[in-house]
Formats: C-alpha cells, sequence, structure tokens
C-alpha cells in the first residue's frame, strides 16, 4: 500500500484574517467608541477614564515583541478582546469572527491577559484588611445595615462550567448542574474582601469555608480584626467583630447565622430580619458581578483552571470598578429575601457562638439597638 503524502497546509493566513488590521471589530470601532463615552461604557462595561488607567497598569504585562514573520497584538487590542469575552461570554469561536483573529490566538490572548489582570492588580484592589480598614467596614454595616460589629457578609456563589472529562460527580452540586465555587466575604459598597476560588461545586460552602485561607485566619484570629468592643449604646459585655452568613454555615464566635425558621418568637425573628440586611450586600455583590460579567450567566466552555483565571480576572476587574468608576443603577440596594435563596444547612453551633447569637439578639431587641421590622 502506498503512503499517501500529508496534506500540505492549504495557506499560511486565511484571507479573513489577513484583513483583521482593516476590517477587524477592533480596528473599525475603537477610536469611534472612544468619542461616545456611553457606548464605550456599554461595549467595555468601564468607563474610557477607567479603562485607559487599567491599561495603564497592564501595558507592560501585554506588550510582546514583532517578529519578523508577523506583528504582536497590540495591548489595547488584547485588552479589547478580552473585556468583550468576560462582558458577553461569547464563544471563542463568535469573537474569531468579530476580531478576525484565529480562535486558538483568541483563546491565548483571553486567558494570558486574565492571568495578567490577577497578578498585576490583586495586591492593590484585593488586599489583606488592615484593623482600620476592618473598623471602616464595621462602621459601614452599622449605617447602612443596622448590624454593629460586622465587618463583611459571606457566601459562595456557584459558577455554572462544562463537566470536566473524567470527573465523575466532583463538579454537580445540589442544584444539578457542573459548577465550580467563589466563596467571598463583601463589605457594604459591594466589593470582594477577600475570596476563595475553584473549589468543587459538590462540597458545601461551611466545609469551603473551614478548609480556606479564609476561614483558619479568622478562627485563629491571623486577620488583625479588633478585639471585642462594646454595642453601640450598650453597658453590656463586650461583642466580638463578627461576619454573617446564611444557614449553609456553622454558626461560631466570628460568624453569625439566622436561627432555624421554626419556632421563632419575636426576639429571634428581629434578629434574623437584621442578619438578611447585613448579609444581603453580598449577594447583591454577586449580582453586579454577574450583570456586569456576562460569562458568568451560562457554562463557561473551558477547562478549571482556565475558569479559575477567569474568575479571578472577574473578581479584581469587579473591585477595581467599584473603586474608579460606579453608575447609580449599581448603587441600588436590591433586597434578596432569604426565602429566594437556597441554602444547605451543615454543621453544628458551638456554645461560644451560641452566646454571642443571643448576645446580638439581646441587644436588638433591646431601646440601644431596637430597630422597626417591616410590616
Amino acid at each position: 500500500m502506498i503512503d499517501e503524502e500529508p496534506q500540505r497546509k492549504r495557506m499560511w493566513v486565511h484571507p479573513i484574517i489577513s484583513q483583521r488590521a482593516i476590517k477587524g471589530q477592533f480596528a473599525v470601532l475603537y477610536s469611534d467608541l472612544r468619542m461616545h463615552p456611553q457606548k464605550f461604557f456599554n461595549y467595555c462595561r468601564m468607563s474610557v477614564a477607567t479603562f485607559d488607567r487599567l491599561l495603564g497598569e497592564l501595558r507592560a504585562a501585554l506588550t510582546f515583541q514583532d517578529t519578523n514573520m508577523r506583528r504582536s497584538v497590540s495591548p489595547e487590542e488584547r485588552l479589547i478582546i478580552t473585556l468583550r469575552y468576560l462582558a458577553t461570554g461569547n464563544s471563542f469561536s463568535s469573537l474569531h469572527f468579530d476580531f478576525r483573529m484565529g480562535t486558538s490566538t483568541i483563546a491565548g490572548v483571553v486567558r494570558a491577559t486574565c492571568s495578567a489582570i490577577w497578578w498585576r492588580l490583586k495586591a492593590s484592589v484585593l488586599p489583606p484588611p488592615t484593623r482600620q480598614q476592618w473598623l471602616d467596614i464595621a462602621q459601614g454595616f452599622l449605617e447602612r445595615a443596622q448590624f454593629p460589629n460586622c465587618i463583611g457578609a459571606l457566601d459562595g456563589k456557584h459558577i455554572r462550567v462544562k463537566k470536566p472529562p473524567n470527573s465523575g460527580s466532583q463538579y454537580y452540586n445540589y442544584k444539578q448542574f457542573f459548577s465550580v465555587v467563589l466563596l467571598a466575604l463583601a463589605d457594604t459598597n459591594y466589593r470582594f474582601i477577600i475570596v476563595d476560588i475553584g473549589s468543587y461545586g459538590r462540597t458545601a460552602d461551611a466545609r469551603i469555608f473551614r478548609a480556606s485561607r479564609m476561614g483558619r485566619w479568622l478562627q485563629s484570629n491571623q486577620l488583625d480584626v479588633p478585639e471585642p468592643a462594646n454595642l453601640p449604646g450598650s453597658s453590656g459585655p463586650p461583642a466580638p467583630y463578627v461576619v454573617v452568613g446564611d444557614e449553609g454555615f456553622a454558626l461560631s464566635p466570628h460568624l453569625m447565622r439566622p436561627f432555624p425558621r421554626r419556632g421563632l418568637d419575636a426576639k429571634r425573628r428581629h434578629f434574623n430580619y437584621r442578619l438578611s440586611r447585613a448579609r444581603r450586600y453580598v449577594e447583591c455583590a454577586f449580582g453586579i458581578f454577574s450583570n456586569k460579567w456576562r460569562v458568568f450567566l451560562s457554562a463557561i466552555q473551558l477547562a478549571p483552571q482556565n475558569v479559575n483565571v477567569v474568575i479571578q480576572a472577574c473578581v479584581v476587574l469587579h473591585n477595581y470598578i467599584r473603586t474608579y468608576d460606579t453608575t447609580p443603577e449599581e448603587e441600588a440596594d436590591v433586597y434578596i429575601p432569604p426565602s429566594q435563596t437556597e441554602t444547605l444547612p451543615l454543621g453544628r453551633s458551638g456554645s461560644v457562638g451560641l452566646r454571642v447569637r443571643e448576645l446580638f439578639s439581646d441587644y436588638f431587641s433591646s431601646p440601644e439597638g431596637s430597630f422597626p421590622l417591616p410590616q
């Protein structure tokens, strides 16, 4: 049998791709978009000024050397392509036709740019809080949620992914789809304070929290959290600074969860209401996060390690834009009632955690800490 001669490549560059510099979406739209700020914001999910600031911080990491064979993709185009992927969730094949660039090149650009965003910016927009910053966060919860000594709202978000090969049921969650988990602590400005990214979807939030550096640091007092302080107007014992979570987390001296819903008296119902007012900020932060970066509205068609890179980049961009570029629509306090969120109860309550919860509950029912319940 005669061996067939290997098929030779038909062309070095496809004619459609060869016209990228003239007809690609970046060449056609970029300059015009900069002259129309609202259109630019809708396209990139940030203002022109914030884009330029972000580009300045990333330019060195996104600049590559030209060769004799071809010119490298400019930092501006790399960032635009990545932002469009994150903002729309369009497939790399779709972006291939939009930007007239090879599918594998698009994938490489997105992966490298997301990695650069995380490593270049996480130290500035996601730093470990200082003691004074914890106090500022607590003041925000006191003023906006009427929950004193609260240093963050904690929750997990399931990021839908396609089933990884040979993964069994590791990524299959109780909501009956495949996911990885973004566990986040948020403040009243809807910014993420600390995150844990990439746990298997089947793992409950409480287990993720216990195994995360965030959970270990909080339980071992390594986060420079302020010492317990008296609740405003109260002469009772000092209360520790706490984070608030839903029924999916285990009660502890530093983590408050609601009382069980059955058989609630007025005092416990009031505590649950006050806790839900504080906890809504992380729910709203996730809502803003997903609405801006719509890659999270459908299953991400990437390998798990690349999904984690995408989540990392979006977390950093979320905080970056919350710092430099907040719109009035995103400031709306959209309350998500606890009845609309699914939880998976887990863990037993420690005796010290029970006493701390009772301390807050008594305070909320006292004249010093009272706040009217909705009718």
